[in-house]
């Protein structure tokens, strides 16, 4: 195989030549270490409200049966009525770093965009806690907030589940799990370039194993870490809802926004599960975002490119959420 990476954006190469280079390659046991040293922070959820007339609120909910109770942000236009259109939240992180505060740049935009109510799950994380724990938790939060739909003022007919990285593999789990045990009946699944494919055996899994915001060796740390020794064996017995490029049938599942950079990892196997999904009569809207890294609308906001992603997923949002 030829690995001839797609060029970046110029721009966005810009932005990556000014990032620190770590060129470290952690083991799995060495995970907890590196994040007690500070992982993948975010600014609080009051840092990026500011002024803005929107509330929020931390609850614990029930997590899965046998499982610890699960911490939420619950944010909301303050001066809205009625039953609100819901997002929820699944963070980032290879299931084995960050917390829900990274995504509140990302979250109360579209708080104030859509009106709608944002619900920002924490799940544990591996290696601590590996599959089926992370999939676990974020559906029993939705269950949750199905089940109390009224008391937090949503409309159970427009939830969306949404995350981006592992977040957004995550968000495909959970949108798996709802159409297998006849759960939510979720309105869309938006996924931010999602980590769907544990067998790292893509094109563009091998183009990008040196510097890049996500490189291969660290999707191959996360896989292992989440799943053990079962990651990356195609014949081994993986959850389709931990890796749901596993998946043998993408029939019934909510319409799909899925979107990637041309010159990351993950672009091949997100656009392998949006032509697996059409290819069953289902809804997939994909975007492959020329020369976009891993995560470049955080790590980018200004760059047209970003412009141009947060444009399109807010018209897919308006179309899936009727308004």
């Amino acid at each position: 195989m030829t690995i001839t990476p797609v060029p970046f954006d110029p721009a966005l190469a810009a932005v990556l030549d000014a990032m620190p280079r770590d060129t470290s390659r952690p083991t799995v046991d060495q995970i907890p270490a590196l994040r007690a040293q500070g992982g993948i922070a975010g600014p609080s959820i009051d840092e990026v409200i500011g002024t803005r007339p929107i509330d929020h609120e931390d609850r614990k909910v029930p997590g899965p049966a046998g499982g610890p109770d699960l911490d939420i942000t619950i944010i909301r236009p303050r001066h809205a009525t009625g039953a609100l259109p819901c997002l929820y939240n699944i963070h980032g992180g290879g299931t084995i770093y960050g917390t829900r505060d990274m995504d509140n740049g990302r979250l109360v935009p579209l708080v104030e965009e859509f009106g709608a109510v944002v619900v920002n799950v924490e799940y544990r994380l591996a290696p601590e806690n590996p599959a089926p724990a992370p999939v676990e938790d974020c559906y029993a939060g939705l269950v949750w907030v199905v089940e109390h739909a009224d008391e937090l003022g949503i409309d159970p007919s427009k939830i969306v589940v949404m995350g981006g990285s592992a977040g957004g593999g995550l968000s495909a789990g959970v949108a798996l799990l709802a159409r297998d045990r006849k759960g939510p009946a979720l309105a869309g699944q938006l996924l931010l370039c999602p980590m769907l494919d544990d067998t790292n055996t893509t094109p563009s899994s091998y183009q990008y194993d040196g510097f890049s915001t996500w490189p291969r060796h660290m999707g191959i740390l996360a896989w292992s870490a989440l799943l053990g020794e079962n990651a990356g064996n195609p014949d081994a017995d993986v959850s389709i809802y931990s890796a749901p490029a596993r998946a043998t049938d993408l029939s019934n599942l909510p319409p799909a926004f899925i979107e990637a950079g041309s010159a990351e990892l993950f672009r091949d196997e997100d656009t392998a599960y949006a032509s697996r999904i059409w290819a069953v009569g289902g809804q997939a809207e994909l975007h492959i975002w020329g020369g976009a890294f891993h995560g470049f609308d955080m790590f980018a906001p200004d760059h047209e490119l970003t412009r141009a992603a947060l444009a399109a997923r807010s018209s897919w949002l308006r179309r899936v959420l009727g308004g």
